[in-house]
């Protein structure tokens, strides 16, 4: 169980609130040059976010592009089974250290058998794959009937789109990482065409349809994650939401 000081820890932002809002996107500025800030702020609120859909407590969860750690401390203080799945050598040891049961994979080839999970969840993952709807079938698949997959990723025509080559990502993915790479000496870490693509809220959510009517999943819910609740209509508005909503969630269960 989690004591009552891990609870506060892992729900110290007040839910849909204008305050929990600023200070993710205060968070999210610094992701480059503090990680540190940016990671554990994230991992925190992201443990708090799912705890509202379901249970942690004893649940098996695969964190999708776990990194380093982070999210593994939160999920294991919220007394869930952790286990991460990072491709990049280099996230794996971020913090001086590979992160607690966590192994080298790729999200479009999952080494967990099917059904073996409670909740898969995914963090800023979907705009780095080539092939998003793969993905989220391949955490669908290792996903047990009734669990949960929650993916939150960032969509291409947002501000933060880019990455660190935004807002010149408006003017052509390719044309942005050049610039940056002219201008930095080196090509971004967020490299257009090989470590980021073009992810759409709208691409998403007509795989979760497309998979709904199949009978696989039913949606539970589909979010802006950074915008407090007075602001989420905005997802539901095609276009807009490929704009605004700077990272979209969808959260489903698995049939």
């Amino acid at each position: 169980m989690v004591e009552s000081g891990e609870k506060a820890a892992v729900s110290e932002l007040p839910r849909g609130s204008l305050r929990r809002s600023v200070a993710l996107f205060r968070a999210f500025l610094v992701e480059q040059t503090d990680p540190d800030r940016f990671y554990s702020t994230l991992a925190r609120d992201s443990v708090a976010e799912v705890l509202r859909w379901a249970p942690l407590d004893g649940a098996k969860v695969l964190d999708i592009g776990g990194g380093p750690g982070y999210f593994a401390d939160a999920f294991a203080r919220a007394g869930a089974s952790y286990a991460g799945v990072e491709p990049d050598v280099g996230e794996l040891t971020a913090r001086g250290h590979v992160g607690a049961n966590a192994v080298r994979g790729s999200g479009l080839q999952l080494p967990i058998a099917s059904d073996a999970v409670t909740v898969a969840y995914s963090s800023n993952v979907l705009e780095h794959v080539p092939d998003p709807e793969a993905m989220a079938e391949e955490m669908l698949r290792v996903t047990r009937p009734g669990g949960l997959v929650v993916l939150s990723w960032t969509p291409w025509l947002s501000p933060w789109g880019g990455h660190e080559t935004a807002p010149w990502h408006y003017l052509g993915g390719r044309r942005a990482a050049d610039r940056y790479a002219a201008k930095h000496g080196h090509r971004p870490k967020n490299d257009f065409g090989r470590s980021l693509f073009a992810c759409s809220a709208g691409r998403m959510l007509r795989w979760t349809r497309d998979a709904a009517a199949r009978g696989e999943l039913r949606v539970v819910e589909v979010m802006p994650r950074y915008h407090p609740w007075w602001a989420r209509w905005v997802v539901r508005v095609p276009g807009l939401r490929e704009v605004v909503s700077w990272n979209v969630v969808i959260v489903v269960e698995k049939r």
